[in-house]
C-alpha cells in the first residue's frame, strides 16, 4: 500500500523504459509518478481508474497518462489472467519545437488521461509491440514517430480534473486503502463512518477530503463504481439482472434499475442485449 509516489528506474544512462506487464492481478495501487505513460491493455477486462474517473476498460485499449497523474487498473477476478505493454519515459526528452506542437498539444490534454479511439489505433499496435524489442537511439526515434502518430488521432477525456503537479503522498495513502476498501466490499452496504474511521478522518472531513480529489461526492463515485462492475457482469455472466443488482450491493431492483440508467442511459436489459450481438 506505500508507496504512492512510484519510483521508476529510469537515470542518466535511460530515458525510456518499455515492458511487458503480466501476472495474476495489475496489482499496483493508485499512484502517480513523475514520467508520461502510455499503457496499452492485451488481456483482461476490469475497472480503470484515472485521476477523478472510474470505468471499465477491456482489451485493446490505449491510455495516454501525464506525468503525475493518479491511476491504476484493478482487473475483474474469475477472467482471464491481466497483460499489457507499457510504456513510460521522462519529462523533458523531447525538445519543445515547432514541428512538435501536436505533440505537446496532446500532453497537455494527457494532463486528464486520453483514451484513444479504438478505430484510430489499430494499424499502430504492431508499432506499440515492436517499441518491447528495440532500445537506445532506436527506442527513443520509434517512440517519438508513434506518439506523432498518435497526435492525429482522435480520442476522450477521462478525468474531469487535471493534475499537472504532484499530488502529497499522504492524499494517494488514502485513496489507496479507499480503492482497496472498495473493492472488497462495495457488494454490500458501506457506512461514510467506515471510511472515515480507515484514513483517521472525521465523516465531514472526510466528505471534503473525497470531494476534492474525485471530484464528486462518496456515495456518488460508490455508485458509478457499482454500476461499472454490473455493467461487465451483464457481458460476461448469465446471471440474471437481479442477481447482478444484488451482488454488487443494491438493495432493491427498481433502485438498480433506476441508478443503472441513470449512469450508462440505458436499462440493464438493453445494455445485455447491445453488447452481446
Amino acid at each position: 500500500m506505500k508507496p504512492v509516489l512510484e519510483k521508476i528506474k529510469l537515470g542518466e544512462k535511460r530515458s525510456i523504459l518499455a515492458y511487458k506487464y503480466s501476472g495474476e492481478d495489475f496489482d499496483a495501487p493508485w499512484h502517480f509518478h513523475p514520467q508520461h505513460e502510455l499503457t496499452y491493455i492485451t488481456k483482461s477486462t476490469g475497472t480503470k481508474f484515472i485521476g477523478d474517473y472510474v470505468g471499465s476498460y477491456q482489451p485493446g485499449e490505449l491510455v495516454l497518462l501525464r506525468s503525475y497523474l493518479p491511476h491504476c487498473w484493478k482487473n475483474f477476478q474469475d477472467q482471464e489472467a491481466p497483460e499489457s505493454i507499457v510504456l513510460q519515459w521522462n519529462k523533458g526528452i523531447y525538445s519543445r519545437v515547432p514541428e512538435l506542437d501536436n505533440l505537446f498539444i496532446m500532453l497537455k490534454a494527457a494532463s486528464r488521461g486520453i483514451l484513444f479511439k479504438s478505430y484510430d489505433i489499430d494499424h499502430l499496435k504492431p508499432k506499440i509491440e515492436a517499441l518491447l524489442h528495440v532500445e537506445d537511439y532506436t527506442l527513443y526515434l520509434d517512440l517519438l514517430e508513434l506518439l506523432l502518430a498518435l497526435s492525429k488521432c482522435e480520442f476522450t477525456y477521462l478525468s474531469h480534473a487535471s493534475f499537472e503537479d504532484d499530488i502529497p503522498t499522504e492524499y494517494g495513502s488514502r485513496m489507496t486503502k479507499i480503492h482497496e476498501f472498495l473493492e472488497a466490499n462495495y457488494s454490500r452496504k458501506i457506512f461514510l463512518k467506515e471510511l472515515a474511521d480507515l484514513v483517521n478522518m472525521s465523516e465531514h472531513s472526510f466528505s471534503r477530503f473525497f470531494s476534492k480529489m474525485m471530484g464528486r461526492p462518496f456515495f456518488t463515485f460508490l455508485n458509478e463504481y457499482r454500476i461499472n462492475i454490473a455493467s461487465r457482469m451483464l457481458i460476461d455472466t448469465d446471471w440474471s439482472v437481479a442477481q447482478i443488482g444484488f451482488a454488487c450491493g443494491y438493495e432493491s431492483l427498481p433502485f438498480f434499475y433506476k441508478q443503472f440508467k441513470k449512469v450508462k442511459n440505458v436499462t440493464p436489459n438493453k445494455y445485455r442485449s447491445k453488447h452481446l450481438i
